[in-house]
């Protein structure tokens, strides 16, 4: 097995940032337990901001035009916080998909190539806009089925969490 270097966040010399922009508040107790639960575990390794930006009402039976309209509206507030140095990945159903392990070695490697933050975009219940997407600079996705945004952000989290733990050599239930 490949030793990688440690990344704590007690090193003075590098602390990480993760960003998670979501779109849509999380609503739910429980998820919002397991997300402060895994923004807690992450502390050790990495600094942790989630981000929310508010989502827009889908009218029943609307246009793809009015749904357009929406995903833009929604990601002129996604991209509005963004910075010019975030290293972005979009979560999309068509994006590439990672074992544990290669997310670890992939984000491992950004923080080796001097990425200090990367940010991961949730979409809302429509998706991203294309402009959001034309911004990220890679595409993830978890599978092909679909998950409500509050779920996706706990497993994004939790991966997140895990890939930190295979960085440094630490048991992670497989």
């Amino acid at each position: 097995m490949n030793r990688r270097s440690s990344f704590h966040a007690a090193s003075p010399s590098f602390i990480m940032k993760i960003r998670v922009i979501c779109v849509g508040k999380v609503k739910e107790k429980f998820y919002r337990d397991a997300v402060a639960e895994y923004t807690k575990r992450l502390s050790r390794y990495c600094k942790t901001e989630i981000v929310e930006c508010s989502d827009e009402k889908t009218p029943d039976g609307a246009s793809v035009q009015e749904e357009d309209r929406i995903k833009g509206k929604e990601g002129e507030k996604v991209l509005s916080r963004i910075t010019d140095n975030d290293y972005c990945i979009a979560l999309a159903i068509n994006g590439k998909t990672y074992s544990s392990e290669s997310l670890s070695t992939h984000l491992s490697h950004l923080m080796m190539n001097g990425r200090s933050t990367i940010t991961f975009i949730i979409g809302g219940s429509l998706g991203l806009s294309d402009a959001v997407l034309r911004r990220a600079d890679e595409s993830m996705s978890f599978s092909e089925l679909t998950f409500p945004h509050q779920l996706m952000r706990v497993i994004l989290l939790e991966q997140i969490y895990r890939s930190f733990r295979i960085m440094n050599n630490e048991p992670y239930h497989k």
